[in-house]
């Protein structure tokens, strides 16, 4: 990184961090404390507002700004494309603002800039794979929880799990302190405290029906960081299968979130997977016909023949 670029990030962090110390600063640009203390020096002479307080750091005196600042086509591009992922995946009213955010980020670049940006950026494009109606639910959705998240209150939803509880239901009511959302593989994802379950759960926002936000209010607790939470892993059963060769490419591009490993075989692949309970994997065997074997553990070999016998009746 050279001065000037260097300059302009030491601005850039003093305004994020609001405080940092030389040390802090050579650490992240990977340089001596003294030319950090030169750099300080260099933006205070070229009037930007840099106020150094013994034991304690450097600051920008509130209420300075950073002028307008230029753009590569590569950083066009990235925050080009980044306003269609916004658009695409996030709620109407973060949709209009990435549109807004757009039409400003163009209208300032340079025109030899937004038209290379526009010629790399129609050479990329973003797809989604779920339904169109269940994707408008979703956002809507998106939109509604993201407001309880921020103001703080309680939501309530019916709930529809892929595989039924111990007690054989499937459809519960579920009142829940909304903590965060989590977008996972093209799903979005919701992490609550559930008072049903009483503990943390995840929500998939596509399995809800009949959301509202409540009155009642919740404290989100002092320790909870989103960006740092890291769910409880308790998928403890392992599930091996065998895949014959004609099927290969096609079971290692559908890419099953469950697969722990993949062993190439001079007769096939031999996968293992790991699952809270082998039902969750039973559609993705049926789903292969006798291309997918599997041989452990017994029991699910025993639940495959028989979904496969009730299969037989039916034709």
């Amino acid at each position: 990184m050279n001065k000037t670029d260097r300059l302009l990030a030491i601005v850039l962090e003093l305004q994020r961090s609001k405080v940092l110390r030389a040390e802090d600063l050579a650490a992240k640009f990977e340089t001596s404390v003294r030319t950090i203390y030169r750099d300080i020096q260099a933006l205070s002479e070229a009037g930007v507002s840099v106020i150094g307080a013994p034991g304690q750091g450097y600051s920008i005196m509130e209420g300075y700004f950073l002028p307008p600042v230029s753009f590569t086509v590569e950083e066009a591009v990235t925050l080009l494309i980044g306003t269609d992922f916004i658009e695409q995946w996030f709620d109407a009213h973060y949709g209009s603002k990435s549109r807004a955010s757009r039409g400003k980020i163009e209208a300032i670049l340079p025109e030899p800039i937004r038209g290379e940006a526009e010629r790399i950026r129609s050479s990329f494009r973003l797809l989604t794979t779920a339904e169109e109606a269940e994707r408008l639910q979703e956002k809507d959705y998106l939109n509604v929880i993201r407001q309880a998240i921020l103001e703080e209150r309680k939501i309530r939803f019916r709930y529809s799990k892929r595989i039924a509880e111990a007690d054989g239901n499937r459809h519960s009511v579920r009142t829940a302190a909304p903590y965060g959302l989590v977008l996972v593989r093209g799903s979005w994802i919701l992490i609550a405290w559930c008072e049903l379950r009483e503990e943390l759960r995840h929500f998939r926002l596509s399995r809800m029906t009949e959301l509202i936000e409540l009155e009642a209010k919740f404290t989100l607790p002092a320790d909870f960081r989103l960006d740092a939470y890291k769910p409880p892993d308790d998928r403890n059963v392992r599930v091996r299968v065998w895949v014959e060769p004609d099927l290969a490419d096609k079971v290692r591009e559908a890419n099953s979130f469950y697969t722990e490993t993949i062993e190439e075989q001079p007769e096939g692949l031999l996968m293992t997977f790991r699952v809270r309970q082998p039902e969750e994997l039973l559609q993705w065997v049926l789903g292969w016909g006798s291309g997918v074997v599997v041989l452990e553990p017994e029991s699910f070999r025993s639940r495959v023949r028989d979904e496969l016998k009730k299969v037989l009746k039916r034709y």
